[in-house]
């Protein structure tokens, strides 16, 4: 991966929690996105998913959530069933993409893009390369990978999950959840580019986000 030494007009931060870490076998049960316009937050959103399987003891401990805090959140939030969590995802990523979105995240490829792909595959019974959206075609930022473009040394910074990360770019950590997380890819991200300058952002940030955000489809 290049550095970046610009920010790109449109991020979007993404990130999952799942019953597991297993991409082929596990689910999302919670998504989160957020949306920058020159690196000003506008837009959000938080969704749950009722999985076919159970969430395993490992992943409660990380993120918290159990089948019972899911249905609970019916209230106040989206909970939706397994195909039309995976079908919303799907829509938010296809649209944001045809606006030209850079889709970030830490190690959004590997995990929460591939469970999306094998979960569509699976449930929905259609491929992502055929479809509305392509996941061949996105943009990507890997705060990961971004930060091995900057210091290659593994040995001057031996880990890089999202977690150490944000404690090295001084960004609030996410906590485990998905909404926060996908802020938190996002905020690294900025903080990145401007380490990349030197120490000066590269863009003046500043955007009209409401108008932005009332062109988008609901």
């Amino acid at each position: 991966m290049k550095r970046y030494a610009q920010i790109p007009e449109l991020l979007l931060g993404f990130d999952t929690e799942t019953t597991g870490l297993s991409v082929t076998s596990e689910r999302a049960i919670a998504y989160g996105f957020c949306a920058y316009r020159f690196g000003v937050p506008f837009w959000e959103e938080r969704f749950y998913v009722v999985p076919d399987r159970p969430i395993s003891p490992g992943a409660q401990r990380v993120h918290g959530l159990t089948l019972e805090d899911i249905e609970s959140r019916r209230a106040s939030e989206p909970v939706y069933p397994l195909a039309g969590g995976l079908l919303r995802a799907i829509e938010v990523l296809a649209e944001f993409h045809r606006r030209g979105a850079y889709v970030v995240g830490s190690n959004v490829c590997r995990f929460d893009l591939e469970m999306l792909r094998r979960s569509s595959l699976s449930v929905l019974g259609r491929a992502l390369d055929d479809g509305e959206l392509d996941l061949s075609l996105l943009r990507i930022i890997d705060v990961v990978e971004h930060d091995l473009a900057i210091e290659p040394s593994r040995e001057l910074r031996p880990r890089r999950g999202l977690e150490h990360l944000c404690r090295h770019y001084g960004v609030r950590p996410g906590g485990h959840d998905a909404l926060g997380d996908a802020r938190a890819a996002v905020e690294v991200f900025l903080e990145q580019v401007i380490a990349n300058n030197a120490g000066q952002a590269s863009l003046t940030l500043t955007t009209d986000g409401d108008a932005y955000f009332a062109s988008l489809p609901r």
